[in-house]
C-alpha cells in the first residue's frame, strides 16, 4: 500500500508594494525629496556632481543588494531602495546636463527611447508589464531598471518644462499634475489599461513632486519660496520615515493574521 503526500501550493510572493493612497503619497514625497538632497549633496556641501553621484551610486548598489535578499516586499528595504534611485536618477540627468552639456531636449528624448527599450525587453521576456507580479529576480530587475529611467526621463521633462521653456516651478507642477488627474479619470472611467494608467502616472509624478520641490527649496530670486534644500529635504525625509513605520506595523498585522489563517 503506498500513500501520497499532498503538498499545499505555495502562493508566489510579489516583491512590491500594493499601489494603494499611501504609495502614491511616499512616491511623491520621495521623488520630491530625490530633487532637493541631490542639490544639497552636490551644491550645498561642496560635493560636486561628480563625487554626490559616484557616493550615491555605491549607496544605491548596496540598498539593492538588501532589496533583492528580500524576495518579498518589505516596507523599508524596498522605500530605501525607491528615495535613493530617486537621487541618483536626478543625478543621472543632471551630470548629462550639467557636466557634458547635454541638451534638455535631447535627454529628454533619450531617455524616453531607452525607457521604452527597457519595457520592449521587459514584455517580450516575461509577457507581462505588471507590477502585481513581481515574482522573480529577472522580473525585479526589469522593475528596478524601470523605476531608474523613469526617475531620470522624470527629471529631464521637469526641467525642460520649468527652466528651458520658462514655464517656472508652480505652473510646471499643475501641467504634470493635471496631466495625472486627467490620466486617472481616463482609467476611472474611460477603462484606460490599468498598467499603462499606471506607468504612465508614475513617469508624471517624478517631474510633478520635483517641481513642488524646487519651488519650496530655490531662492525667490529664482521662482521658489526659498525654505532652502536642507529644510526641505528633511521635511519630506521625516514625512517618509513616518509613514514607512506605518506601512511596516501594518505589514507585520497582516502577515500575522495571514498566519493565524494559515
Amino acid at each position: 500500500m503506498t500513500s501520497s503526500v499532498i503538498k499545499r501550493a505555495v502562493p508566489a510572493i510579489n516583491r512590491v508594494p500594493e499601489v494603494t493612497l499611501d504609495f502614491w503619497l511616499i512616491k511623491i514625497m520621495a521623488v520630491t525629496m530625490g530633487e532637493t538632497a541631490a542639490d544639497y549633496l552636490a551644491v550645498n556641501l561642496g560635493l560636486g556632481l561628480t563625487v554626490t553621484s559616484l557616493i550615491m551610486s555605491g549607496i544605491l548598489i548596496v540598498a539593492l543588494v538588501l532589496q533583492f535578499a528580500q524576495k518579498r516586499y518589505v516596507p523599508w528595504a524596498y522605500w530605501l531602495a525607491v528615495v535613493l534611485i530617486s537621487i541618483v536618477g536626478t543625478l543621472v540627468t543632471d551630470n548629462l546636463v550639467d557636466n557634458f552639456g547635454v541638451r534638455l531636449e535631447t535627454t529628454t528624448i533619450v531617455f524616453s527611447a531607452v525607457l521604452a527599450v527597457t519595457f520592449v525587453a521587459w514584455y517580450a521576456s516575461e509577457r507581462t508589464l505588471s507590477i502585481h507580479t513581481i515574482f522573480t529576480t529577472r522580473r525585479e530587475i526589469f522593475y528596478w531598471l524601470a523605476i531608474l529611467f523613469t526617475f531620470s526621463l522624470g527629471t529631464a521633462a521637469g526641467d525642460l518644462v520649468a527652466e528651458r521653456f520658462d514655464m517656472g516651478y508652480l505652473t510646471t507642477g499643475l501641467i504634470f499634475g493635471g496631466i495625472i488627474a486627467a490620466i486617472t479619470l481616463a482609467w476611472f472611467f474611460l477603462g484606460l489599461n490599468g498598467i499603462l494608467a499606471f506607468w504612465l502616472a508614475y513617469i508624471l509624478t517624478r517631474p510633478f513632486g520635483a517641481s513642488f520641490g524646487d519651488l519650496l527649496s530655490q531662492p525667490v530670486e529664482y521662482g521658489g519660496m526659498g525654505f532652502g534644500t536642507t529644510v526641505t529635504s528633511l521635511t519630506f525625509l521625516g514625512s517618509i520615515l513616518v509613514i514607512v513605520l506605518y506601512m511596516t506595523l501594518r505589514n507585520m498585522i497582516e502577515e500575522d493574521e495571514q498566519a493565524l489563517l494559515d
